[in-house]
């Protein structure tokens, strides 16, 4: 007696997909000689399971099942349930996160993760739509448009934020510090990424640094600012990375060495195997490390800026004032796979040189500072120059801040204005000196 028609497709389905996914799994287990034959049999048994699935859903589901789908459906959830950064991308994500890398793309301008599976802002690029409108680190994304974005991927919703400058797109966030939704209409525009924005003397030698993030060209620029800056009589530094989303990891590095000694560990790359571990030791030949050092943190700042935080504090080499941070310590590799789909997957957590692990923990300042100042209602003539500006060329400016400017946009930031006190103080008692040579967390 021969068996249902339905039965024989069944086998037949299950036959070819442990074909395809033994040759997969082949592969993979080529490139990783660590996995025990133990683990390649568990392995062999469950892939079973998944072609048993899949040649029910083939043969038995209401409608017929893309086949291609199937598989990039399957992928996507085996890496949203790894964790928060892993993640399946098809041939088109796999282009727009090559576009990622060039430092500009039409959008709202917001860096995203998830975190408890929901899509969540980790910062607003500053001067971007997003951060004209107001959006806040920790904003969790809960619509944009007329899509709710339970069972989003990061790909879902970074695909939904794109687009061509000039178009309109609506979001409702739920901010959890305040217990309730915000609905914003932010207008895309081309992002232009940064990576110093304002570099000038505040006052009385305490120079300033705005560090947006760590491209390519940081470090060159860095050195750059920090010539004039010495020139100027530069007698402490505040380098500000709130809401520094991090960027490249070599960069932030090299940055981080400028403020060390040589040899100091900046940081440790640990991944599967915890004898591993892969330590970044700077070399850079004439560090700063005596002149007084502070750094802005707050739970925006992420990644990069974050190894560069946790590192100079473990050596006590700067003071950190402001907010927790936000807690992004893991690296992303991608894989790209023989269809243009590619895999981007976690690999490797950051840990501080004293071997505090950065992912979910994030960097602890030393003062804690609340950012938010009492802002003075703006006055009739300060609403109609607002006016006039809009409807007015504006005005060659000099570079150089007035003194009453400096002195209103230290009081306005009441991190900053700490920062301000704190190297004057030192200053006061001529004790600021930086980390002895050989110190070690």
């Amino acid at each position: 007696m021969s068996a249902p028609r339905w039965l024989q497709a069944v086998k037949e389905t299950f036959v070819l997909f442990c074909i395809v996914f033994s040759i997969f799994v082949l592969s993979s287990l080529a490139v990783s000689a660590a996995l025990s034959q133990k683990e390649k049999d568990a392995t062999y048994k469950e892939l079973e399971l998944f072609a048993d699935a899949l040649a029910f859903v083939q043969t038995q589901y209401v409608r017929e099942a893309d086949p291609k789908e199937l598989i990039y459906g399957a992928m996507a959830g085996l890496l949203t349930d790894l964790d928060p950064h892993s993640q399946f991308l098809t041939p088109d994500e796999y282009e727009e996160l090559k576009i990622d890398t060039e430092g500009k793309f039409g959008g709202v301008g917001v860096e995203i993760t998830m975190k408890d599976n929901l899509v969540t802002v980790i910062t607003p690029i500053e001067d971007t739509p997003a951060w004209e409108a107001g959006l806040q680190p920790n904003d969790r994304i809960v619509k944009i448009d007329d899509t709710v974005t339970r069972n989003f991927t990061l790909s879902d919703a970074v695909k939904k934020l794109r687009g061509k400058p000039g178009t309109q797109v609506e979001m409702v966030v739920w901010r959890e510090k305040e217990g309730n939704l915000r609905s914003f209409k932010i207008k895309r525009a081309m992002i232009r990424i940064k990576d110093i924005k304002e570099a000038r003397i505040l006052e009385e030698g305490i120079a300033y640094l705005k560090l947006v993030e760590f491209r390519e060209n940081t470090p060159r620029e860095l050195d750059r600012v920090l010539r004039t800056f010495r020139e100027e009589g530069m007698t402490g530094l505040i380098i500000d990375l709130r809401n520094n989303p991090g960027g490249l990891l070599d960069k932030a590095i090299d940055v981080t060495e400028r403020f060390l000694p040589r040899e100091s560990v900046l940081v440790t790359v640990r991944g599967r195997d915890p004898e591993k571990g892969e330590s970044f030791s700077s070399s850079y030949g004439q560090p700063d490390t005596t002149t007084p050092l502070v750094l802005l943190i707050n739970e925006g700042s992420a990644s990069g800026s974050e190894i560069m935080a946790g590192a100079l504090k473990d050596y006590k080499r700067a003071v950190l004032i402001g907010a927790p941070t936000f807690g992004k310590g893991s690296i992303q590799t991608v894989f790209p796979l023989r269809d243009g789909s590619a895999l981007k997957l976690t690999t490797n957590h950051y840990l501080t040189p004293s071997g505090e692990q950065i992912q979910e923990n994030g960097i602890l300042p030393d003062i804690v500072v609340t950012e938010k100042a009492q802002e003075p209602q703006p006055t009739i003539s300060d609403r109609l120059e607002k006016i006039f500006e809009k409807i007015e060329p504006p005005e060659e400016k000099d570079e150089e801040a007035a003194p009453q400017e400096v002195a209103s946009r230290v009081a306005a930031d009441p991190v900053l204005a700490r920062a301000v006190d704190l190297l004057k103080s030192l200053k006061v008692f001529g004790n600021c000196v930086g980390a002895p040579e050989g110190t070690s967390p």
